[in-house]
């Protein structure tokens, strides 16, 4: 019993403070992530839970561990902007009827796990899906280095309004089945539910701006749940406490209205105006297209004719695509993993390059700008003295093959290896 409590007082220790002595990463490659830049070969010496020095051959003390990673590219960890870890594939609307809470917070600290092994050292969960603030444990357990998984910025439940995107739609009305987010109808909900979300712990609040999608006559149609009013009293609400608001909007109005109000992100973003492509470039709002989720379930749907239906809204949002990096929007990676597998969200920047992207550009996207939109720019999400020390080695070259993120050797997260 005492080494088993030795081993857990260890293992509990914060992140970065089992590292005494430096290391010394070695690898074909290092990718700077802000310029394009490649230092070949690429070394990274890390003290304690910081990136010490950054170069072609760097400062090797006595003592310190060397890691030989071989034909491998050193990046940034990555940051996936968009995910559930509350989810896994299989009926979304039934796994908060028929999983506990505490049966799918013990997934969520599997799916954290499983995502920081494939790379993301950082991510944005965007809303338990039914499991209140279960998130909030996840997140202060990975902090205290009780379990392994990703730095976190977390929603708590996401708000919708009654009868909206994420309500309890086409159950008996007998059963009284909760809805998967939190109802808020006008703004002095919003307000009171915020304010109730942060008591809980949340980093950032999540609404529902728009759903249900379809496609009518080969456009977007999506109808808005919130007016810009009720969304301007959210954005002010979670300023008061520094914190911000984004927003699941998929189309207009409603990512107009977003815009316009001021949100940080707007996510999915598969059909948007003009206008709104112009005040999101000039308020730098970010939008996340999790092209991964639509690209799985034309794979795996639910029914046969399901596929036509996410055929047509995958070939909308290509064409829109196009427009918002025409358009100079920032973009940010995120993949709406968890309805598919935890650790596969790579895929994401395969697709964003498939449909566009440059690979520096798509890199840039789950480095830079997810650092930015979760507020840790000056932490994460490049390989700079003074930096957390969240590095991953990927095979092969990303610049010349993006699908090499989906090939993660090593990572090392606050200075700790993780995986090697």
């Amino acid at each position: 019993m005492k080494a088993a409590g030795f081993l857990l007082t260890l293992f509990a220790l914060p992140l970065g403070a089992q590292n005494a002595r430096a290391v010394v990463l070695h690898a074909a490659r290092l990718i700077e992530v802000d310029t394009g830049g490649v230092v070949a070969p690429g070394e990274i010496r890390v003290e304690g839970d910081r990136i010490a020095e950054v170069g072609s051959a760097v400062r090797r003390p006595a003592g310190a561990e060397i890691v030989d990673l071989g034909d491998a590219t050193l990046l940034p960890g990555l940051i996936d902007a968009h995910v559930h870890l509350f989810l896994h594939p299989g009926a979304e609307d039934l796994q908060t009827v028929q999983e506990s809470v505490p049966q799918r917070t013990i997934l969520a600290t599997l799916a954290a796990r499983d995502d920081l092994m494939a790379g993301f050292t950082a991510e944005r969960d965007m809303g338990t899906e039914g499991a209140g603030s279960a998130d909030t444990a996840v997140r202060d357990a990975v902090n205290r280095g009780q379990i392994p998984g990703p730095r976190l910025r977390i929603s708590g439940n996401a708000v919708d309004i009654l009868g909206g995107h994420e309500d309890a739609i086409g159950f008996n009305p007998a059963q009284r089945v909760l809805p998967n987010a939190t109802r808020a109808n006008g703004a002095e909900e919003l307000v009171k539910v915020i304010r109730q979300q942060f008591k809980e712990g949340a980093d950032f609040i999540k609404v529902y701006e728009t759903g249900r999608d379809e496609i009518r006559n080969g456009e977007w149609w999506t109808p808005f749940q919130y007016t810009q009013a009720e969304l301007e009293a959210a954005v002010r609400e979670a300023a008061r406490v520094d914190k911000r608001i984004a927003v699941h909007a998929t189309g207009e109005p409603g990512a107009l209205y977003a815009a316009k109000a001021g949100v940080a992100s707007i996510d999915h973003a598969d059909h948007l105006s003009e206008e709104t492509m112009r005040i999101m470039r000039e308020k730098h709002i970010f939008a996340v297209p999790t092209f991964a989720i639509l690209d799985y379930f034309t794979e795996h749907p639910e029914s046969p004719g399901a596929v036509d239906s996410y055929r047509a809204m995958i070939g909308v949002h290509i064409k829109e695509f196009g427009k918002q990096l025409a358009a100079g929007i920032p973009i940010a990676m995120g993949s709406d993993v968890g309805p598919f597998p935890h650790g596969t969200q790579a895929r994401e920047l395969v697709l964003m390059v498939k449909y566009g992207m440059t690979p520096l550009a798509a890199l840039q996207a789950a480095t830079l700008n997810g650092a930015a939109l979760l507020g840790w720019d000056q932490q994460i999400g490049q390989l700079k003295p003074g930096f957390l020390a969240d590095v991953i080695a990927v095979a092969g070259d990303p610049l010349r093959d993006i699908s090499a993120t989906e090939r993660v050797r090593f990572v090392m997260k606050n200075g700790v290896i993780v995986r090697r």
